[in-house]
């Protein structure tokens, strides 16, 4: 800031020089004797000493600030140095007056404007220092909330990986206790199951090592695909998956393991429970209304109250809300609808992010 504000306080003087020059030739002016060099000439006298002491404040008023001076003593440094610089500033211009005029000119001279003098220099230390300390405070507070937005991203980001660090071992144990129940039954399906399970373990590994939470819908999708294979080897019939995607959203970014778990959510709630098959359907399609992503998992399963969501201990669909709160704000909604006995369906909508 103190590179900037240079330019900017030379040219706030000019107009100020220029009023001076013409406000020293005021009778002058009246009578069509005007003459701009005596105007440029006493502007220099009375004006040119202040512009370059008043720019010590600058460092001054830094100072101040740096030591935590009190307000009375801030008052009372800026009240001696003011009377300081206007003591200096009268005596500069006395001597400007005499060098280049006369003694006597410079006699007369101050008998005439000592007092308003006096009073003008001290005005202009005031307005001087108030702009300074305006600016210094208007900085800080720049600056703190610079920093606190920082810390709030920094917050953020940690509360997203510990989010998605919940999620994989979640989505391993669940996983793994569905491969271990199948065991039990088809050894062969097991094996296959191992197989695809090593897949779906490469998509996690592959974004964690590459730091970026993000993927492109395809990517996710692809993954929720591996998933189901693999738990249709254990549900067979009773998992029936529609699937409504339109082409012109899948290469849009949206965080990686967002469709899974809710996808997860109904193989639990929906498909597990019972022996008979249901009806599992996504869809994804962008919105240009909203400049978005409308992303819908549902199935025909038991349903619940939608209070018993916010008093479940399960995290599921809880984690997927929170990541897209964290990642965009208002700009992402999560749409509940479910009610007992009429299924279980979760909205999302998330802002279009090319990949």
């Amino acid at each position: 800031m103190s590179r900037r504000i240079w330019p900017l306080y030379l040219a706030a003087w000019i107009p100020v020089f220029l009023f001076y020059s013409i406000g020293t030739q005021g009778d002058a002016l009246f009578h069509g004797q005007f003459n701009l060099g005596q105007g440029l000439f006493n502007a220099a006298c009375v004006l040119g000493p202040a512009i370059l002491l008043l720019s010590l404040l600058w460092p001054l008023t830094g100072y101040l600030e740096r030591v935590g001076r009190s307000p009375a003593a801030l008052v009372g440094v800026h009240f001696a140095s003011a009377i300081l610089f206007s003591v200096f500033c009268l005596t500069l211009t006395y001597a400007c007056i005499c060098y280049f005029v006369s003694r006597r000119a410079a006699q007369s001279c101050v008998e005439e404007w000592f007092i308003w003098q006096s009073l003008f220099y001290l005005m202009m230390y005031a307005v001087v220092t108030g702009i300074f300390h305006t600016l210094r405070a208007v900085e800080a507070m720049r600056l703190q909330s610079l920093t606190i937005s920082q810390a709030e991203t920094l917050l953020a980001k940690s509360e997203l990986t510990a989010l998605r660090n919940k999620l994989n071992p979640h989505f391993l144990f669940n996983t793994l206790h569905s491969i271990i129940a199948l065991t039990r039954k088809d050894s062969s399906a097991a094996e296959a199951a191992l197989l695809k399970f090593s897949d779906m373990l490469r998509y996690i590994l592959d974004t964690e090592k590459s730091g970026d939470s993000m993927v492109t819908l395809d990517q996710e999708l692809q993954f929720v695909r591996d998933y189901l294979d693999l738990e249709s080897l254990r549900l067979g019939t009773r998992l029936q998956v529609e699937w409504h995607i339109d082409e012109t959203a899948i290469y849009h970014c949206v965080p990686a393991l967002t469709v899974q778990p809710l996808v997860e959510n109904s193989i639990k709630h929906a498909f597990n429970p019972r022996s008979h098959p249901g009806k599992l359907v996504i869809s994804a399609r962008t919105n240009a209304a909203t400049d978005g992503i409308d992303i819908t998992v549902s199935d025909d399963g038991p349903g619940c109250e939608v209070q018993a969501i916010q008093e479940s201990s399960g995290f599921g669909v809880k984690t997927v809300e929170r990541r897209l709160k964290l990642e965009y704000g208002q700009r992402s909604n999560v749409d509940i609808r479910t009610e007992p006995g009429a299924g279980f369906a979760v909205h999302l909508s998330i802002p279009l992010e090319l990949a």
